[in-house]
């Protein structure tokens, strides 16, 4: 007996190391940008010269004397805390800030309008079943498994015949109708025991009711879920942008991010710890009802 506790103990110790040092990886980047977001410029060059240097020899053809770091320095604590950047985003260069705005505008309304086309197909896949309603969720499912630059060129090509290409409404337009809200939601009602609903019609409900009044509440976690997944996905598009937004002026940030060139490694640093702000509260505001929502075994708590 006591060996085989002492190998449990073994067992979940080592599990934690192991789910310790996983955790620390993936966290490492984000306190890595965090970190050197308080650094000065200087200390920037000092600790990264060398990746910089060789990037402009890469793309440029020219060797940059700025940077005179011979080795990358990993540095989590910065000599010196310095705000110059978040000086420059917040007061002096309102032009990330707008950015930031944009990725607003664009990703609030797909969220909350995908979720409810949502929940009416979902709904309607649960409750009329037939063999076109479940070739159209095959479809679906199907759409879904796609990855999402196979879909652009339709996309382009359909906005281009409404007439809304270069405007926000190319991008919202096509991440309302997208299926995998439809597919998650559709997977989690079918779970709803069939009683409640049944229990619903005897007292009179009719389709609405039962779709507002039970539904809909039982999918608090499922709806969370989605909404999390789905902002993070859209917070953090490029492709899209860039080839339904002529406009540079219309793009979002995580456009942005990625053309600050690399004598502005510090301001890209701001910006990346800014942007990445809104998901990380939202995911831990919404962590429970995430993990409730993946997790839903179809039980009813009473």
């Amino acid at each position: 007996m006591k060996n085989r506790k002492k190998k449990r103990v073994f067992k979940r110790l080592l599990l934690t190391i192991v789910a310790f040092v996983f955790a620390i990886s993936f966290l490492l980047p984000t306190i890595l940008t965090i970190a050197n977001s308080f650094m000065s410029s200087a200390e920037i060059s000092t600790n990264y010269g060398i990746i910089f240097s060789q990037y402009k020899e890469l793309e440029y053809g020219e060797k940059n004397t700025d940077y005179i770091a011979e080795k990358v320095n990993l540095k989590f604590i910065p000599d010196m805390v310095d705000l110059s950047q978040y000086s420059t985003v917040l007061l002096k260069s309102p032009e990330y800030l707008l950015k930031f705005w944009n990725s607003v505008i664009l990703v609030v309304p797909i969220v909350i309008l995908q979720i409810i086309i949502a929940l009416g197909a979902a709904y309607s896949f649960t409750r009329f079943r037939g063999k076109m309603k479940e070739i159209l969720f095959f479809l679906y499912v199907a759409l879904m498994l796609m990855p999402f630059q196979v879909t652009l060129v339709p996309n382009y090509l359909v906005s281009d015949w409404l007439g809304i290409l270069d405007t926000r409404w190319s991008i919202i337009l096509p991440g309302i109708f997208a299926p995998f809200s439809v597919y998650l939601l559709t997977k989690f009602m079918r779970r709803i025991p069939e009683s409640l609903i049944e229990a619903a019609k005897l007292d009179g409900a009719n389709e609405w009711q039962i779709f507002s009044k039970v539904c809909v509440p039982l999918c608090k976690g499922a709806i969370a879920s989605v909404a999390i997944l789905v902002f993070i996905d859209y917070w953090n598009m490029v492709e899209q942008p860039l080839i339904l937004l002529s406009d540079s002026d219309k793009h979002p940030l995580s456009v942005f991010l990625s053309q600050i060139n690399t004598g502005e490694v510090g301001l890209a640093f701001a910006v990346a710890t800014i942007y990445m702000v809104p998901t990380i509260l939202i995911f831990l505001y919404g962590e429970e009802y995430l993990v409730d929502g993946i997790s839903y075994s179809g039980s009813v708590k009473g």
